[in-house]
C-alpha cells in the first residue's frame, strides 16, 4: 500500500471511495434513500485539492487504485474514509498514523474529530487508536443532511 498527498486529478476516485464508504458504513443510521442517491460525480465537484491553505488529504492506494483516504484541517481530523471492499486490511489504520504524524508535525498537541452518532463501527476503530470522548455532541449538516455528531479527541 502507498500513501501519498492527494492531486486534483484524483477526486473522482476519492469521491468514489467516499461515497461507497457512506452507503456501506452509514446504512441504518442515515435514511437509504439518501444514500442511494449519493452520486462520486456530486461529490467529486466540492473537493478543494488544490488549494494550499486548505485541508490536507492523504490517499490510500492500492494495485493502482485509491481505496481510502484522510483529511486535516488545523487540529481536525476531518474525514477518514475507507472504501468497504478492503475494511479490515490495515488501510484505515495506516491512515490514521499518517494523519497523527501530520497533525503533531504540524504543531497540534491535541487533534479532535466528530463522529457520526451510531456509527459504532467507526467508534470502536477510534477508542482502539486511542481516541476518548467526553459527550460533547453538535447537530451538523452534512452534504445535506442533519446528522447528530459526538466529539472525540486524542492528545498527539
Amino acid at each position: 500500500m502507498e500513501l501519498r498527498l492527494v492531486v486534483p486529478a484524483d477526486a473522482l476516485a476519492v469521491a468514489r471511495t467516499h461515497v461507497r464508504a457512506w452507503q456501506a458504513g452509514y446504512r441504518g443510521i442515515l435514511p437509504a434513500a439518501y444514500l442511494d442517491g449519493l452520486r462520486p460525480e456530486d461529490r467529486a465537484v466540492r473537493y478543494t485539492f488544490d488549494r494550499p491553505d486548505g485541508p490536507r488529504t492523504t490517499v490510500a492506494i492500492t494495485n493502482g487504485a485509491i481505496v481510502g483516504f484522510a483529511t486535516i484541517n488545523g487540529s481536525e481530523l476531518c474525514a477518514l474514509h475507507v472504501d468497504p471492499d478492503v475494511w479490515s486490511q490495515g488501510v484505515g489504520r495506516a491512515l490514521i498514523a499518517r494523519a497523527r504524524t501530520d497533525l503533531a508535525a504540524s504543531g497540534v498537541a491535541e487533534a479532535h474529530l466528530w463522529l457520526l452518532a451510531g456509527n459504532t463501527r467507526a467508534q470502536r476503530f477510534y477508542e482502539r487508536d486511542g481516541w476518548t470522548t467526553d459527550g460533547t455532541r453538535r447537530v451538523e449538516s452534512v452534504w445535506g443532511v442533519a446528522v447528530d455528531e459526538i466529539e472525540y479527541r486524542r492528545h498527539l
